[in-house]
């Protein structure tokens, strides 16, 4: 057994939670907040059979896509003026793949 760990843009969150129960998986969702920009995200964490990993694995890629984002960076100092906007790729999906030692339904 298989635990999928998604992180996945809360834009793509929607459509890739529909398609993963479409195609039959189980999946817990949690809001998320990212690091790098505090944007939103939802982590999804779904169990499946090792046979069926590459299968989860392309309904999330399915639906979720990379998208760019204009964000206030700064420059060397402190100060305002030294703001700048920077263009960085948002969205997408991250995910682990990890062995379950043990599963259970209670």
């Amino acid at each position: 057994m298989k635990m999928i760990v998604a992180i996945v843009n809360r834009d793509d969150a929607g459509s890739v939670s529909s398609a993963l129960t479409q195609a039959g998986f189980s999946a817990t969702k949690l809001a998320t907040t990212g690091g790098f920009l505090a944007a939103g995200n939802t982590t999804f964490i779904v169990g499946t059979d090792e046979a069926r990993v590459d299968e989860a694995v392309a309904v999330i890629e399915k639906h979720c896509r990379k998208r760019s984002q204009t964000v206030p960076g700064a420059g060397y100092g402190a100060a305002p003026e030294t703001m700048f906007p920077v263009e960085v790729t948002v969205g997408g999906a991250t995910l682990f793949v990890l062995d379950v030692e043990r599963f259970e339904k209670i």
